[in-house]
């Protein structure tokens, strides 16, 4: 099933059987749980400016600035971490962005994480990477509304995404991928795999102890 098939399906059946059995759960629950929610509420709203204000000291930071930028890159993930990011760099909220070590992130990416983003450690971000969790229905009422939904994404060790990569939610990546530039990520990867296209498909398999740079 899709992103968008599941969005159908969630907006069709659980959205509303939360309501007939008189659950009571915050926006940001509702979010976070991968449920229908709505975007515009005050306390998503206040945590999306939150990290927009971040990301803009981030970008706004001199290149000679490294300490003040590692600090507002932790504060944005709120923990310690080795992750690095160039400008400029957007995101929805920060705090659901999980990184392991060696992480780096390449000029004009953006990561909406609106439920966890997990990825391993020694990932390797290109310029005008895209990774989303956010899906809207396919019913074009509810969207207008403002429904929306999230799925999780999980990225593993030691993989590379090349320019203009586009990761969609609900997707995993499994370790040492590497995904060639311009690919649509919509489907899960096997790990040790060289993928490209759109949709991105493995197009070989990694040998053993492999160094070479290309396809």
């Amino acid at each position: 099933m899709t992103s968008y098939e599941l969005g159908h399906t969630i907006s069709h059946n659980i959205y509303y059987k939360i309501l007939l059995n008189g659950m009571v759960m915050t926006e940001k629950e509702k979010m976070l749980s991968g449920l229908i929610y709505q975007a515009w509420d005050e306390e998503l709203t206040a945590d999306r400016h939150n990290a927009k204000g971040l990301c803009f000291k981030i970008n706004q930071t001199c290149p000679t600035q490294k300490d003040v930028r590692q600090g507002l890159i932790n504060e944005l993930l709120g923990y310690d971490s080795d992750a690095w990011i160039e400008s400029p760099f957007n995101c929805d909220y920060g705090y659901n962005i999980k990184v392991g070590s060696g992480f780096y992130i390449n000029h004009g990416c953006t990561i909406l994480d609106a439920v966890p983003i997990t990825i391993g450690d020694n990932c390797l971000l290109a310029p005008g990477v895209v990774i989303s969790t956010a899906g809207h229905p396919l019913d074009p009422v509810e969207r207008a509304r403002g429904d929306e939904f999230a799925q999780a994404i999980t990225i593993g060790n030691d993989v590379w995404l090349g320019a203009n990569v586009t990761v969609c939610p609900g997707v995993t990546i499994g370790d040492n991928v590497v995904v060639g530039a311009g690919s649509v990520v919509v489907k899960n990867l096997p790990a040790n795999s060289v993928c490209v296209g759109s949709p991105a498909k493995p197009l070989r398999y990694l040998k053993e102890g492999e160094c070479n740079p290309t396809l």
